[in-house]
């Protein structure tokens, strides 16, 4: 009797893991299916996801998602979708939607997307970085340029000479050569 209770809390609590709402479609990967409105400014603009033709607005779109309504990761960083124009006075709208690969944000999908295709496009403006100067590498420390007149060097080998510091600081002119 015991096992059977243990059992039955045991199911209760593995299918209570499992949150998603009576009704909804499942997708590949454990994602849900999100129906997005897609608009535009002018009816009949051709609408491009990640690069695929999908229809002409007015659409509705459907997104697989994530259980908590953001974009889920399906190997790419983001999410694109792209409105067409149809006369030559507009211009090419995009919207961008991150979807959280390698622990990136995410973004939520929206309910509806709508495009004014009189609308410019955004003038994204590079920042001017001020010039980066690289110092050489050593890979030993700097050439000094400076020596001591009355030091004598410490041999070690025929090739390494070791300069000891004097023990008492007095200053001498330079040698003449």
């Amino acid at each position: 009797m015991k096992a059977a209770v243990f059992l039955s809390l045991v199911a209760v609590l593995v299918a209570g893991c499992e949150t998603v709402p009576p009704g909804v479609e499942r997708g590949p990967h454990g994602t849900i299916a999100y129906d997005v409105i897609v608009e535009s400014s002018e009816p009949g603009v051709t609408i491009l996801v990640n690069g695929e033709e999908v229809g002409t607005t007015p659409l509705t779109l459907r997104i697989w998602g994530d259980k908590d309504g953001t974009f889920h990761d399906f190997g790419s960083y983001v999410y694109v979708v792209q409105a067409l124009p149809l006369n030559t006075n507009q211009f090419t709208q995009t919207r961008v939607f991150r979807t959280g690969r390698w622990f990136t944000p995410e973004d939520v999908i929206p309910r509806q997307i709508y495009f004014d295709m009189d609308q410019p496009p955004p003038a994204y403006v590079t920042p001017v970085t001020p010039p980066v100067y690289y110092y050489p590498y050593y890979p030993y420390s700097p050439p000094i340029y400076f020596h001591y007149h009355h030091v004598r060097p410490l041999h070690v080998h025929p090739r390494v000479h070791i300069s000891r510091p004097p023990l008492e600081i007095h200053r001498s002119p330079p040698p003449r050569r």
